[in-house]
Order: C-alpha cells, then sequence, then structure tokens
C-alpha cells in the first residue's frame, strides 16, 4: 500500500505544486492520475521514489516512511516506464532488461529466463529480438522493451508517467492492452500518469482527477462517468478525451474513401466484414500492415491498410477538436 499524508511540494516557497495530499493507493491497484499541464499528477508520482523530494508530509509504502528506505532498495522495489523510453541504444534488448537484476546479481541463467518469459509476455518473440540493439527497433518495440525492462526484477510497484502518449494510435492500444493484461497476471500496484481521459477510464481501477495541485474527485472509472463531483470534472470528462463513438463501424471508413478497392483475392488470413466496429480493425492492424474486408456475400470489397485508418483516426481527431472549440 502507497500512502500519501498531507503531503505538499513547493519549489519555490509560497506556491505550491501539491497540496495537503491524502491518498491511499491498493496492492495490486491499477491507480491512474490524471489531470490537465499543472496539475501536479507527474510531481506526486515522482515523489513515491524520491525522484522529486515532498515538502511536507509522509508518503509511507507498507506503513514504512520512504524517507526510512535506502534510496537503492527503494528504487530496486519500483519500476519507472517513462514516456521517451530511455532505453541504452548501444545495448542489447536483453542488456537493457537485465540491468537491474544484474546489479542485484542475479545469475545468468536466472536472468537469460526472466528476458524470455517477459518477451513473450508483450507479444516479441525471444529469439529474435534478445540479442537487437534497441536502436533498430520500431517506437511500439522499444516502449514494449521499457515496461518489460521495469517488471524485469520483479518489482512490487511500477510507475508509469505517460508512457505511450507518443505512439501512433494502434500501438497505443496494442500497448494499452499489454499492460492491463500483464497487471491483473502479475498482481503488481501500478500508478499510472496520463493526460488522457479515454486512456484513463480504459486502464484504471480507479481514477484521481486533479487540477492545481488539488484532489478533485477520486473514484472508480465507473463513478467518475456516473458522478462526476463538480463542472470541472464533467468538462474533462468532455473535453479531456477524444474517442471513438460506440457505433462506428468500418462501413465509416470506406465511406471516407479510406481502403483500396480489390474484386479478388489470392491473400489467405484475417477478414472483416464491414458492420465490424472500429476497435477491431485497431486491434487487427496492430499486428498487420492491413486486413482485407468482405461483404455479407463473402465477396471481396477490399483492403484496409495500416496509414489507411491512422488517416480516418486524426481525422476524427480533428473533427472532435472542432465541436469541442465550438
Amino acid at each position: 500500500m502507497i500512502l500519501f499524508e498531507n503531503v505538499s511540494k513547493e519549489y519555490e516557497k509560497g506556491k505550491a505544486v501539491v497540496s495537503e495530499l491524502d491518498l491511499e493507493i491498493k496492492d495490486g491497484e491499477f491507480f491512474v492520475l490524471i489531470g490537465p499541464s499543472g496539475s501536479g499528477k507527474t510531481t506526486t508520482l515522482k515523489m513515491i521514489n524520491r525522484l522529486i523530494p515532498l515538502t511536507e508530509g509522509f508518503i509511507r509504502i507498507n506503513d514504512k516512511p520512504i524517507s526510512d528506505y535506502n534510496l537503492q532498495e527503494l528504487r530496486w522495489n519500483i519500476g519507472y516506464v517513462l514516456q521517451q523510453i530511455a532505453l541504452f541504444p548501444n545495448m542489447t534488448v536483453e542488456e537493457n532488461i537485465t540491468v537491474v537484476p544484474e546489479m542485484k546479481k542475479w545469475s545468468k541463467a536466472e536472468m537469460q529466463q526472466r528476458v524470455t518469459e517477459l518477451l513473450a509476455s508483450v507479444g516479441l518473440d525471444p529469439d529474435t529480438y534478445r540479442n537487437r540493439k534497441t536502436a533498430e527497433l520500431s517506437g511500439g518495440e522499444q516502449q514494449r522493451v521499457g515496461v518489460v525492462r521495469a517488471l524485469a526484477a520483479n518489482p512490487d510497484i511500477i510507475l508509469m508517467d505517460e508512457p505511450f502518449s507518443a505512439l501512433d494510435p494502434i500501438s497505443k492500444s496494442n500497448l494499452q492492452r499489454d499492460v492491463a493484461k500483464l497487471q491483473k497476471k502479475l498482481n503488481k500496484t501500478i500508478v499510472f500518469v496520463t493526460h488522457d481521459m479515454q486512456e484513463a477510464l480504459a486502464l484504471g481501477d480507479r481514477i484521481c482527477l486533479m487540477n492545481k495541485g488539488k484532489i478533485e474527485q477520486i473514484g472508480t472509472p465507473d463513478e467518475i462517468r456516473s458522478h462526476p463531483k463538480n463542472d470541472f470534472v464533467r468538462n474533462f470528462l468532455q473535453t479531456g478525451t477524444i474517442a471513438l463513438k460506440e457505433d462506428q463501424t468500418i462501413q465509416q471508413v470506406i465511406a471516407a474513401g479510406l481502403f483500396e478497392p480489390l474484386e479478388v483475392t489470392d491473400e489467405i488470413g484475417f477478414y472483416l466484414v464491414p458492420e465490424d466496429t472500429i476497435d477491431a480493425l485497431i486491434v487487427a492492424l496492430a499486428e498487420k500492415e492491413f486486413v482485407i474486408i468482405k461483404g455479407n456475400e463473402e465477396n471481396v470489397i477490399g483492403r484496409i491498410t495500416k496509414q489507411q485508418l491512422l488517416t480516418y483516426l486524426a481525422q476524427e481527431i480533428s473533427v472532435e477538436q472542432e465541436s469541442v472549440v465550438k
């Protein structure tokens, strides 16, 4: 359990970035900190592993003040995933993942086995990826390595600071799904910072919405959606997320002209129909460059590529942003 007791942080005297924060994060919980820029969410996250010292109050992990922990001991038990990834480009994937286990003097066999397990858990073939240099990987692959590196030494707590915000929608959706599965499987406590309300609602067991260094509301996704505490929460729910409507289907992508007509195809593989949801298309294109679309009579309509889907999503975001401005 992580407990904040009357925690405040000032970078300049009299100007609190976080004010009198009282907060409890439960063991095994996926806890999301969200808010606009300057709300104090990243500062709150970084105080947990003492990257930023608090000014007043106490933070306790398992009833022990973090100031009483040896700093190395504290950070070895807290994995950390950044938006910038911060992998070592001159090292292989395996060498990046085993940095902390090596410091903790794990045996070579233990480290190799851990790398195998973790790479497989996020859909990266261990034999293909373990000896590759991280500079050779795509952004999504690098972020997967960043996530499993944080898990390598089997810490109890994982801190994640906007880890997916720089990724395209397909990679982001796929990684969100992988991290959610990993958290349930490994029962880790995850504290996750985001500015994306849709991401918070999709991932969080509970969500803490912050504004100007204070907590506006804490609750489950259903509680936040159904019972926003005040106008700030209500407005952030509306403007802090750009999400696809539930009834949007692949037909909308076809209608936008973002597909390649085909009369027949020799391609063997995964098919979708126009009535399938765009969410299903996002999942399919997370692993493929294109998906074949069939009609009700099993005739091939055409194919939709990953780039065409990204173009469609970008158009949807622009329309949504214009409606928010109006």
